[in-house]
C-alpha cells in the first residue's frame, strides 16, 4: 500500500506550482473577483448615458371632500377619492461632465483592478517560488545527512573493530555514537521542517501535501550568470507599481473635473404619460390621460462658494499623487539596483561555498588516513566530518538563496528567461 501511495504522487515543477497557485489560491480568486466587480461598476456607470424611467402611482380617499362647489342643488364635494398614475422618462443633456468623467473613472477603476491583480499574482508567484526553494534546500540537506550517516557508520564500524581488537579504548566508540545521535536529532528536525514547508506550499497551490513531490532537478541546472542585467530605466515604466501610480494621478485629475461638475448647471429633457381618475361614480367624476414633454435646468448658486474650495482640495490631491509617483520612481530604481547587487553577491557566495566543499572533502580524506595510521585523534576526524556536512549545507543554502534573489530581480525588472 505504501508503494502504491508513493507511486501516485505527482512530481510537479516550479512553473506548475505557480500555475496551480494562480488557479486555486483564495487570494488569486479574490483578485479575479475584484476585477470582475470593477468591470460591473464600469457597466453601471455606462447606464448613466441613457434615460432614467420612473413610474409613480397614487391612490387617495379623504374623510371629507377636499373641495366643495356650489350649485342650484346645493354644495357638492370634490376630490374625495381618486387615483393618479404617471410614467416619466428623463434624459440628461448636460451634467457638468459628471457622466463622461464618471465613465472615465470607472474605466480607470478596471485598469487599476487589473494592475492590482497582476501585482498580487506576481507576489503570490514569488511566495510560491520561495517555498519551493525552501523545500529544495531541505531535500538537499536530507541527502547530505544521509551521506554523513554513511560516513559515520563506516567510522563506527572501524572504531568498533579497533575496540574489540583492544587497539583503542571504548571511549572513542562512545564519541562516534554520540555524533550519530546528534545527526539523528538533526535528521528529525529536517523531516519536520520539510513536512511543514510542503504543507504550506500545498495550501498555496490547492493540493494535499501527500499528493505531490516537487521536481528537484532544477537545482542541478542553476546558472549563476545573469546574462545581461536589465535596463532599469526602461524596466521602470513597465513595472506594475509604476503603471498603477500613473493611474492614480489620472484618477485624481478626473476627480477635479468631477468636483467642478457638481457645481455647474445641469440640463435634462423628458417625456411622460399621466392618467388621472377623480371621484369615480360621483356626478363630478373625471378621468383623463395625457402626455407631456418637459425640459429642466438646475443652476447651483449657493454652492459655488463652497464648491470652489472643494475643487482646490481635489487639485491638491493631484499634486500629492504626482509627488507620490515621483518618489516611487526613485525608490523603484533603488530597489532594482539593490536586487541586482543581491543577485551578484549571492552568486559569489555559491562559488565560495563550492570551493569550501572541495577543501572539506580533502580534510576528511586526510584525517581518515591520519586516524587509521594512528597519528591523529578521532575527534579530529569527527570534526572534519561535521565541517563537511556544514559546508554542503551552506552550499545548498547559497544556491537556493541565489535562486530566490534572482526570482525577485526578474519580477522587479520583468526579465523573462
Amino acid at each position: 500500500m505504501l508503494a502504491v501511495s508513493l507511486h501516485a504522487q505527482e512530481i510537479i515543477s516550479l512553473e506548475k506550482c505557480k500555475e496551480l497557485a494562480l488557479q486555486n489560491n483564495a487570494k488569486a480568486r479574490n483578485n479575479q473577483l475584484s476585477l470582475e466587480a470593477a468591470e460591473q461598476s464600469k457597466k453601471e456607470a455606462f447606464t448613466k448615458y441613457f434615460p432614467s424611467v420612473n413610474a409613480t402611482g397614487l391612490g387617495f380617499g379623504a374623510t371629507d371632500p377636499m373641495m366643495e362647489m356650489a350649485s342650484e342643488h346645493g354644495n357638492m364635494g370634490m376630490l374625495e377619492k381618486g387615483t393618479i398614475g404617471a410614467v416619466m422618462a428623463t434624459q440628461p443633456v448636460y451634467a457638468g461632465g459628471q457622466i463622461i468623467n464618471g465613465n472615465k473613472l470607472a474605466k480607470l477603476g478596471v485598469e487599476a483592478a487589473a494592475l492590482q491583480k497582476t501585482m498580487s499574482d506576481n507576489e503570490l508567484a514569488l511566495t510560491v517560488e520561495q517555498y519551493y526553494w525552501q523545500i529544495v534546500a531541505l531535500e538537499e540537506k536530507t541527502k547530505t545527512v544521509a551521506e554523513a550517516e554513511t560516513l559515520l557508520n563506516r567510522i563506527h564500524n572501524d572504531v568498533k573493530d579497533a575496540v574489540e581488537a583492544g587497539l583503542i579504548n571504548r571511549n572513542d566508540l562512545l564519541k562516534v555514537e554520540l555524533k550519530q545521535n546528534e545527526l539523528e536529532s538533526g535528521k528529525l528536525k529536517l523531516t519536520n521542517g520539510l513536512q511543514l514547508a510542503k504543507t504550506v506550499l500545498a495550501q498555496f497551490i490547492g493540493l494535499s501535501p501527500n499528493d505531490f513531490k516537487i521536481d528537484l532537478s532544477l537545482v542541478e541546472n542553476v546558472t549563476l550568470s545573469l546574462a545581461v542585467p536589465a535596463d532599469h530605466l526602461s524596466a521602470l515604466t513597465q513595472r506594475t507599481e509604476y503603471r498603477l501610480l500613473e493611474t492614480s494621478v489620472e484618477a485624481a485629475k478626473l476627480q477635479v473635473k468631477m468636483e467642478a461638475g457638481k457645481h455647474l448647471p445641469t440640463v435634462a429633457v423628458g417625456a411622460g404619460w399621466n392618467s388621472i381618475s377623480l371621484d369615480k361614480g360621483s356626478p363630478l367624476a373625471s378621468e383623463k390621460s395625457f402626455g407631456m414633454v418637459f425640459a429642466t435646468i438646475s443652476i447651483p448658486i449657493s454652492d459655488w462658494w463652497g464648491g470652489s474650495y472643494a475643487v482646490k482640495k481635489q487639485k491638491i490631491q493631484v499634486r500629492i499623487a504626482e509627488n507620490d509617483k515621483r518618489n516611487a520612481e526613485e525608490m523603484l530604481l533603488i530597489q532594482m539596483q539593490q536586487l541586482l547587487n543581491d543577485v551578484e553577491e549571492a552568486a559569489g557566495q555559491v562559488q565560495l561555498a563550492g570551493k569550501a566543499i572541495a577543501v572539506a572533502l580533502e580534510n576528511v580524506r586526510l584525517n581518515t588516513d591520519y586516524y587509521k595510521a594512528g597519528i591523529s585523534l578521532l575527534t579530529d576526524l569527527l570534526d572534519a566530518q561535521s565541517a563537511l556536512q556544514q559546508t554542503r549545507d551552506q552550499h545548498t543554502e547559497a544556491i537556493t538563496a541565489f535562486c530566490i534573489k534572482l526570482a525577485r530581480y526578474r519580477q522587479a525588472t520583468n526579465i523573462i528567461y
